[in-house]
């Protein structure tokens, strides 16, 4: 009897993780995971990026059309894929695709505003026409690696003076948060209505600001600019975040999560994790680890037998099982991944052999018959408004998983 080799490789992880296997089978699952890499990689420019390099977003399989989605930081997204991707192949196709998504973010710098004159266009779309301050900061994850790569200064100068504009303009002290949104059209800083909560008449500090520490942008800022204080801004948003994790874990109190309802976003919380990892990284303060820890924790809870997260869960265990979230089991694979490798999660390595199955089984073939869908991975999002139904396949599945699976390539390498 034929085995699959996506079945194969689901095999030789588990024997990785806890047997040990020959260099033979060793090699015969990295190149399973290679193949997986270069096929998404090939799928982020052929078919997630218009020719002007910014993300298409999420794609309507009943219409064959995409809708675009929060622009800069889907882009940001797949350029910080695109150089992972990079990392391990080498392949520099795949660095001068990201450049060309890198060119076109920065060139959506403000320079004409009489307010937002050094910021960026960062508008999140899809009903929500204001700069966010997430969309911007976790976006540009993907520009300081490009920078890091390449040592052009404009990937990294043009964040860093668009962070310097937040921190002066949406930071607020007392709370250790930043406030969310702002105008693009006034400059005005939403500080008492969010557009996150529309229907909510009253709305409060925690409604309008959050600790805002997606994608580590102040901690990225110190390491390019040496200026001590993007360093300390940093911590203090690593401790905002230590005050206000709650007993579950997670960080119920803020959007996207809906505390309310006792729904949370299947990544949002993963971003906070990954930001008090970089703080660990940069201070050695266990305080962090033990925190991301609690968060990596808390997603095993809601990880499926078959590897697979649900994109809307709630905290009761029940869910809505017709959207499933690629992403989220990759970047639960991340965190777990990092926590075993900093020697504090063990208990997380069948979790992580599940990320791998998962992901491994529901890439699509390079050769699909719908080229907007080849070689990339799953991402279902279901949505119902009354009689009409839409099922998309997000882009954001792609960049996730790739990341994932270049850091499941290093650990087995090592």
């Amino acid at each position: 009897m034929k085995i699959n080799p996506v079945y194969k490789s689901i095999i030789f992880c588990i024997v990785i993780f806890f047997t040990g296997i020959s260099s033979a089978q060793k090699s015969g699952i990295k190149q399973d995971i290679l193949n997986a890499i270069n096929t998404a990689s090939i799928a982020m420019e052929d078919g997630l990026l218009y020719e002007d390099g910014h993300a298409k977003g999420d794609y309507n399989l009943l219409t064959g059309e995409w809708e675009l989605y929060e622009p800069a930081w889907h882009t940001g997204q797949i350029i910080y894929a695109l150089t992972r991707a990079y990392d391990i192949t080498k392949n520099n196709k795949y660095l001068e695709v990201a450049k060309k998504a890198g060119d076109w973010w920065v060139n959506l710098e403000i320079k004409d505003h009489p307010v937002l004159k050094g910021m960026v266009k960062t508008i999140h779309g899809a009903g929500i026409n204001f700069i966010v301050f997430a969309t911007m900061s976790d976006g540009s994850a993907g520009l300081f690696r490009l920078y890091d790569i390449t040592g052009e200064s404009l990937y990294a100068d043009i964040p860093t003076q668009a962070g310097k504009w937040m921190y002066k303009h949406m930071w607020e002290p007392e709370s250790r948060m930043f406030y969310d949104a702002v105008d693009p059209v006034t400059g005005k800083v939403m500080k008492e209505w969010s557009p996150f909560w529309e229907d909510k008449k009253e709305q409060v500090l925690n409604d309008v600001a959050r600790p805002n520490n997606e994608g580590s942008l102040f901690k990225d800022m110190y390491e390019y600019t040496k200026d001590e204080q993007y360093k300390d801004l940093f911590i203090q948003l690593c401790e905002s975040l230590l005050e206000k994790q709650g007993t579950e874990g997670i960080w119920m109190d803020f959007t996207p999560n809906n505390k309310d309802e006792g729904y949370f976003h299947p990544r949002f919380n993963i971003w906070y994790a990954e930001s008090l990892l970089e703080g660990y990284d940069l201070t050695g303060d266990k305080r962090y680890l033990e925190a991301a820890l609690k968060v990596g924790r808390f997603y095993t809870k809601f990880q499926q037998k078959t590897g697979a997260f649900f994109y809307r869960n709630y905290l009761d265990g029940s869910a809505d099982k017709f959207s499933i979230s690629g992403s989220t089991t990759a970047f639960s694979g991340i965190l777990w991944l990092r926590l075993l490798n900093y020697g504090v999660g063990n208990e997380f390595e069948e979790n992580i052999i599940k990320s791998v199955q998962w992901i491994l089984q529901n890439q699509f073939p390079p050769h699909h018959p719908d080229k907007n869908l080849a070689g990339q991975f799953l991402e279902l999002k279901t949505k119902q408004k009354k009689a009409e139904v839409r099922i998309y396949n997000r882009d954001v599945g792609t960049p996730f998983c790739v990341r994932f699976l270049c850091d499941y390539y290093e650990h087995i390498s090592k």
